[in-house]
Order: C-alpha cells, then structure tokens, then sequence
C-alpha cells in the first residue's frame, strides 16, 4: 500500500496547490473586471469529466462531454468550471490573453474593454502574478497551521546520542560513522537541517566533530558539495531493533521477528544499523553469523546476506532513541513563525537552484517520481501538509523565472513594456510561449527519463 500512499499524497497535494494557484489568477482578473473564459482543474484535450456554468444565477453541469451545450455560448461573460483528465496540471484562460489555451490569431481583431490585453500594465502585471502570490501565501498558511496544531519538533544536534551515519560520499569527504557535528566554521549549529543547510550553501572550511570521544577539525574542500549532492550524506544513527520482516527475505527465513535486537555479526560486537549497514554490504552473497537479543534472552542464527546486501527488515526508527524537541506556539506566536518558515524555505530554495547550472547538480533534477518520493508511505497528515507547504514554495519560485510560458514570461514582458513604453504584440508573445513550452517540455522529459534511469540504478 506504500506506493499507493504516496501516489494518493502527490496528487491531493499537487491538486490543491494547481487549483490555489489559478485561484490567484481569477481573483485579480475578476478584481480588474477582466473576463476568465474558463477555469480548469486538470486538463481537458477533447473531453471534459466535468463543465459548470452560472447562468440566470444558477449552475448549470455537463458530465463527460467532448463540448459544452450551445446554450452557453449565448453567456460568454459568465466563467465556465470545470475537471479535465489529464491529471498533470490546470489553467485559467483569461479573455484577451494569449497563452496555452489560444493563440493571437484566436483573439478578436480589436481589444475589447473586458479582455486582458485592454488593461493597464501593472493590472495585467497582478493578474499574471496573483498565481505565484497565492501559492507564496498558501505556503505561510500551511507553515502557521502546523506550528499551531503539532508546533515545531527538533532533534538538537547535541542530543544525537549515537552520532550519525554518513553516506560513501560523505564518509571520502571525512566523516566517519558515529561522528557527532560540533560546530561548522566556528559557528554552533541547532539541528540536522541547518547543518545540511550550512555545508550544501555556504561551501565551510571546518566541521569539529566528536570522534571515540575526543574533538577532531575535518577540513573541507571548496567543492565538497558536489560530492554530497542529492545524497542523503548524513542521518541519525541508532540501534537496529527490528520493526518490520520482508516475507521471502533472509531475515524472515531465519525465524528473526518483530522486537528482535541485533548485537553482533559473526566475532563482531556491534549494535548501530549503520554499522550492520556497513558489514551487510561487505557479505554480499554471504552467510554470516548473526547475534541478538529477545527480551532478556541472547540468540545466534545463520542467515545468508542478499546480493544487494539486505537481509530483509525495517528498523525502528531513531525517533525511539532521540530526545526530541517540541517548540509549540499559541494561535498569534505561530503567525511570525509560520512565515518565517515560509521565507526561509524560499531562500534555501532560491541559493540551492543554482546548483541546477553545474554538472552535478543537472544530474540530480528529478521528475514526477522523485516528487512523489518525498511524500511517506503511510498516511501522515503533519507530513502532507509540510511536505505540500515546501511544494507551494517550489511551485511559486518555478513560476516566476523568467521563461515564456510561465508567469514570469509574461511579467518580464510587463516590465520591458513598462520600461519602453512599447507592448510587445500578441503574435510575438504567442511564438516566445512556443520556444518557451517547447523547453519546458524538454525539461520535463529530461528530469523524468532521470527518473526512469534510477529505478534500474
């Protein structure tokens, strides 16, 4: 059902995020008295599930239908609802606009008062925009509903008993599993998120760890980010008490059960997951001796490694072992919060995007698949939301560069029109949104094929 979870999770998120954000876009058109011929959620290339039209006060519907009854025509200034079938996105298509939905030759030959081309620069300019100020907004929403409702929870980067566990990459960078991060450039960090924050972004020379209870300085290169990058690097470490078997696996072969906890591997005493990690990975193929202990009782099963060095289980998490820290913050204490959350995800946001512009970073954009990873496998309602509140924020920022097609297209436009006075005409601004769909659609395919390449990595 994990799978099915998260696909369920992606598309309630994206949805509501596609529908806020045309939202904004309709607001600030009817604001201007500007016509918004229809309202989409999801597209509708030659069949709609659903059409519906006020009309004489009333809504009107049409189900699974290729066209709209006639007798709407007769009513253009009224807005038509409605839910395509192709769930991977949704448009506003505003009177008077070129966009994805018409081109220049689809306007009237001459403006009209309710058309978007008729309105003042900076009108059109709050229209365009309305989309990726709503989603902005919606983020903060979400952030100050969380701080209310769960508050803020935390591992402090001290409390961190057991130390990390570090990826290959960040382990060639110098760490070493069970190091606990002291301070980075001088400087005492909180949590997990500010230390990932800190080395992706601000490329330190120093990071103190606690290393076999003694402080070492590891010095880092100036690049060390490209070794890190879209690498999970580091984690909390914690004792590998069995939570979950794999039927078929090794681990459920050997008669291993739920609660079991592992202390050693063959002469080895060991009882962190990242170093059972560590030896699964060099017994690949293996039979290897395996000791742990049930309830007060000390066992000993042979169990032979995977190929891909598993034995098939799922640990407790670390959340069993960590002391971790609520912040929780009243109706009016958590408005502040929340959009201080909502800035601070925007500006990590904006400083890792041009990470995209090197070598490394283009080959860790993702697609559809990468997206929907991010959200859990079980039924999560904080995770929902956060995790909808960071897409809100990516959404926003996506939206507004300046590429044609996008709303930050047309803003630039806006604003060269604003600066020389001269508009530039709707068939000019139709063959940019060309070019720019066309790329657009190229980076699509680009990060989804990424996506593809992964799953048979």
């Amino acid at each position: 059902m994990g799978i099915y979870m998260q696909i369920l999770g992606f598309v309630l998120s994206l949805s509501l995020l596609i529908f806020v954000h045309e939202l904004g876009h309709y607001m600030f058109a009817r604001l201007f008295k500007t016509r918004v011929e229809k309202f989409y959620l999801f597209f509708n290339p030659g069949f709609s599930l659903l059409r519906m039209k006020k009309i004489d006060g009333k809504f009107q519907f049409s189900f699974f239908s290729s066209q709209p009854p006639e007798e709407w025509a007769e009513h253009p200034e009224a807005t038509e609802w409605g839910i395509g079938w192709l769930p991977f996105g949704g448009y506003c298509s505003i009177s008077g606009m070129v966009d994805e939905t018409k081109a220049a030759e689809d306007l009237a030959s001459e403006p009209q008062p309710w058309e978007f081309r008729s309105k003042p620069a900076w009108q059109r300019f709050f229209i365009i925009a309305g989309g990726v100020m709503m989603n902005f907004l919606t983020a903060i929403v979400i952030y100050t509903a969380i701080m209310f409702t769960w508050g803020k929870q935390y591992v402090p980067l001290e409390n961190a008993e057991y130390g990390f566990m570090f990826s290959d990459a960040a382990q060639y960078a110098g760490f070493q599993n069970g190091d606990r991060i002291v301070s980075v450039d001088g400087a005492t960090l909180r949590t997990i998120a500010d230390f990932k924050t800190k080395l992706f972004m601000d490329n330190p020379k120093e990071v103190v760890v606690l290393r076999n209870n003694q402080l070492d300085t590891l010095y880092l290169q100036e690049d060390n980010w490209k070794k890190l990058l879209g690498d999970s690097f580091c984690e909390f470490n914690f004792p590998f008490v069995i939570r979950e078997l794999i039927a078929g696996y090794p681990a459920a072969q050997a008669g291993l059960m739920k609660g079991d906890s592992l202390v050693g591997l063959d002469t080895l005493q060991i009882y962190l997951f990242s170093d059972f990690q560590e030896e699964f990975n060099y017994a690949k193929n293996k039979e290897v001796t395996l000791h742990f202990y049930r309830g007060d009782s000390l066992y000993s099963v042979p169990i032979l490694v995977s190929e891909d060095g598993k034995i098939g289980v799922y640990p407790v998490g670390p959340e069993r072992y960590l002391q971790i820290i609520t912040d929780n913050y009243g109706f009016f204490e958590s408005i502040p919060v929340g959009i201080k959350e909502g800035v601070n995800t925007l500006t990590f946001y904006v400083k890792q995007f041009k990470r995209v512009f090197t070598k490394e970073g283009a080959t860790q954009i993702g697609g559809f698949i990468s997206i929907g990873n991010i959200f859990p496998k079980s039924w999560d309602w904080r995770m929902f939301w956060s995790m909808t509140a960071l897409l809100s924020i990516i959404l926003a920022f996506m939206n507004i560069l300046p590429i044609p097609a996008l709303d930050g297209g047309y803003i630039l436009f806006i604003f060269i029109e604003m600066i020389t006075g001269k508009k530039p005409s709707d068939k000019f601004i139709g063959y940019a949104n060309t070019v720019g769909f066309a790329l657009l659609i190229t980076l699509l395919l680009y990060a989804n094929g990424l996506d593809i390449l992964r799953l048979f990595r």
